[in-house]
């Protein structure tokens, strides 16, 4: 079956989950991956949708917008292609976590580390903490690494950045496979 690839973006609000789910629901759509997040009192979801073959994305972004559109969702729905989900051969999970005094280019200067170690990013989030000019940054990271990474000279930059931001930084091993 074909998969489309929804977003949809609002003010929060509840029902917006049961309301596109069940448009999905009613032209035979099955929910595969989702993300779905409150984003500074907008809701956001991102959604991997298995279709039935006849279910066009123009079909079906028409009939998200005509029946969530009272919800004031910002709807798109795009075919997306094929690709092998499988675990990637020869990569490890990892964790990252850093925390500190918010400043523009954390995320940049993280993902662009590990970007440099051949690293994966498969999930992020962040979060401020805190009210005021005082509040602290958290970033969480879920990352895929090469099983000939040099992980020992990572951590070894990771710190020094870490240092250099004024924030700390813990990377380690994901080998969680409970939910």
């Amino acid at each position: 079956m074909p998969h489309v690839a929804v977003t949809a973006l609002g003010a929060d609000r509840p029902g917006i989950v049961a309301a596109v789910t069940g448009v999905l629901m009613r032209h035979g759509g099955n929910l595969e991956d989702t993300a779905m997040t409150n984003l500074g009192g907008h809701f956001a979801m991102m959604l991997i949708v298995d279709v039935p073959t006849a279910e066009t994305a123009e079909v079906l972004e028409a009939a998200l917008v005509a029946e969530v559109g009272v919800l004031g969702l910002t709807v798109a729905v795009r075919p997306i292609a094929e690709v092998d989900t499988d675990d990637e051969a020869g990569a490890t999970s990892w964790a990252l976590s850093l925390y500190g005094a918010d400043k523009p280019g954390i995320v940049h200067h993280v993902a662009q580390l590990l970007a440099d170690h051949g690293a994966n990013i498969v999930d992020l989030s962040t979060r401020v903490v805190g009210a005021g000019p005082d509040h602290s940054y958290v970033l969480l990271l879920e990352l895929d690494l090469p099983t000939d990474a040099d992980v020992d000279r990572l951590r070894i930059e990771l710190a020094a950045l870490a240092a250099d931001m004024g924030v700390e930084a813990h990377l380690r091993a994901d080998d969680a496979d409970v939910l």
